[in-house]
């Protein structure tokens, strides 16, 4: 086992990503205890570093999730990184594992050491990046992400957080040539194709919109969030028949999905299908119980039936979960202007 694990040590500090996995599964395989954290965190750290995020949260729970295994891994990287304080790629792997444990803010200084020691090399601005747009510091995690990206042209995680941040502060002339470049590096990125997507709706232009979306859900058909971004696109192009279609669809992809049930629910509002309409706002508000659309809707149809002060209750719950100032400003109006608004 301490062959496996030294093996292991040795080609994270080397960035031999393949010869570290295959070290760290000999490792798990042959560790002394069933439960050993300490090779899985090892194989989170590889998956991360490849952008294999979904691999990497599975992982997660082997070594992070429990008090006892977090203690064993913090001995055993405190140890590895007394022993290789050197080593830029030691101090990443600290920089990880605080960041998941936890202590975001202290994993900045493991990240700007590994900086420190090895400037070229492209993870440690990829995810000090991540805990400056964690701490919604957008600017300085955009100028992380544009280093990241200098550095490693071809690293698309770099340039898929680089064009939603720019996304975020609404600078979608910045966004979408990062979402084309991942598009380029790897045509069946399905989130690069639905960033895309997003992006190009929020810039108007509906049409390259719709093919992006069509094409996120051929490489990937059960994503309920992009079933539900193209139903929305539909429902603003007044194909209500399309729209309900893919709201089908995100809920058969995740019966649980909220805004979908939430968009039928409107839906049926608008068709007069009433207890149709209600029963799906509850399935929402069964998902997500500050869901403000589902709030909004009940109170609509109680407004509809005429009982005012259920619809004045459900307002007020529309108002206090939406984000949205328009939307709350939206409600206050109409309630104003019909007489309904309470003293």
């Amino acid at each position: 086992m301490a062959d496996y694990q030294a093996q292991c040590e040795t080609m994270l500090l080397e960035g031999q990503w393949d010869q570290a996995q295959q070290a760290a599964l000999a490792w798990a395989c042959h560790s002394a205890t069933d439960r050993d954290p300490r090779p899985h965190f090892a194989l989170n750290v590889i998956h991360l570093l490849r952008g294999e995020f979904a691999e990497a949260w599975k992982t997660h729970s082997k070594c992070l999730e429990e008090s006892e295994d977090i203690a064993q891994v913090k001995e055993w990287i405190e140890g590895f990184v007394a022993r290789q304080s050197e080593q830029a790629y030691a101090h990443l792997v600290m920089g990880l594992f605080l960041a998941q444990s936890g202590q975001s803010e202290q994993s900045i200084a493991s990240y700007k050491e590994s900086i420190k020691l090895a400037p070229q090399s492209t993870y440690s601005h990829y995810f000090l990046a991540q805990i400056h747009e964690r701490a919604n510091h957008l600017e300085m995690a955009i100028k992380e992400y544009r280093e990241a990206v200098r550095l490693d042209p071809s690293y698309a995680p770099a340039r898929t957080n680089l064009g939603v941040a720019y996304q975020e502060q609404g600078r979608l002339e910045m966004a979408i040539p990062q979402y084309r470049e991942v598009i380029k590096l790897n045509p069946s990125d399905w989130v690069a194709h639905a960033n895309l997507a997003c992006a190009l709706a929020e810039q108007g232009k509906m049409e390259p919109a719709l093919q992006s979306y069509k094409e996120a859900l051929r490489l990937n058909p059960n994503d309920a969030e992009v079933h539900f971004a193209l139903g929305g696109l539909y429902e603003d192009r007044g194909r209500l028949d399309l729209a309900q279609k893919e709201y089908d669809a995100a809920l058969i992809a995740d019966p649980n999905f909220g805004p979908a049930h939430s968009a039928l629910g409107w839906l049926a509002l608008g068709r007069q299908h009433m207890q149709a309409a209600y029963d799906a706002f509850n399935r929402a508000l069964k998902s997500n119980d500050r869901d403000p659309r589902a709030y909004h809707g009940i109170a609509e149809y109680y407004l509809q039936k005429g009982k005012r002060e259920s619809a004045l209750d459900n307002f007020a719950k529309a108002v206090k979960y939406y984000k949205d100032p328009e939307k709350r400003n939206a409600i206050l109006n109409q309630l104003f202007q019909e007489g309904q608004m309470a003293d």
